[in-house]
């Protein structure tokens, strides 16, 4: 997600949803910066501009830009965890993706801590969808070590237990034409939605996503299994769904 101050959209959500927020940092080449909700292995980004010069040589600051120029935070895009991205590259190339080579990147930790990962990514953000890349986290640099991970799968959030990530729900004019783009871009592959209303799902290790047809004010959603009731917020141009855990 594109936010305007990611620390003060961070608050907002524990002070709202009960959501902690973790850590976060710079992307000093792409004059970037952000915060992490930590669900698991998975995260919800909310990700600001620090130096405007800099986001707009960015392949992905110009599109946090573009989602951030009416001031207000917005969804901005999905980034889909890779095990081995050279061979994920391979086989998208097999079926006519245009996915780049893999693009090294790195976050400077305020403690000092670097985090490193590897992407692969279309030649431009989707209309709809915006930023949908594959990542390949380097599992022996900050964060991804065996030991963060081990201590944030049984982090306790203020809402009263762990939170783990369910689905992210995407509105779009056509989802026919949508996840056809998903599947020739990323090698998806959707199938009808048991939510019915002519929405296709798509199961992407344990999350999914889903593509459900854009109502008049609809908006993505975030539905995250935590806590001890079901809640609904309209927050930071999303809709958050919590589901008892």
């Amino acid at each position: 997600m594109a936010a305007p101050d990611p620390d003060a959209a961070a608050a907002e959500l524990e002070a709202t949803l009960g959501l902690a927020p973790g850590g976060g940092g710079r992307h000093e080449t792409h004059g970037t910066h952000n915060r992490l909700i930590w669900l698991g292995d998975s995260y919800v980004e909310l990700m600001g501009i620090f130096d405007p010069v800099l986001a707009a040589e960015s392949w992905w600051g110009q599109h946090m830009a573009h989602v951030l120029e009416d001031g207000e935070a917005g969804y901005a895009g999905l980034a889909l965890a890779s095990s081995d991205l050279e061979s994920d590259i391979e086989r998208l190339r097999g079926i006519g993706a245009s996915v780049s080579d893999p693009i090294p990147g790195q976050r400077a930790r305020p403690d000092g801590e670097i985090v490193r990962w590897q992407v692969a990514r279309l030649p431009a953000p989707d209309p709809e969808l915006g930023l949908t890349f594959l990542i390949e986290h380097d599992l022996t640099a900050a964060e991804w070590r065996p030991a963060e991970r081990a201590l944030r799968a049984g982090h306790v959030h203020p809402i009263g237990g762990p939170a783990r990530l369910l689905r992210v729900e995407l509105p779009v004019a056509d989802v026919a034409r949508a996840s056809m783009r998903l599947l020739r871009g990323l090698g998806l592959q959707f199938r009808p939605s048991l939510a019915g209303q002519g929405a296709r799902d798509s199961s992407i290790g344990e999350q999914i996503l889903r593509l459900l047809p854009a109502r008049p004010a609809s908006s993505p959603a975030i539905v995250i299994r935590a806590g001890q009731s079901a809640r609904s917020v309209e927050l930071l141009g999303v809709r958050w769904d919590l589901v008892p855990d």
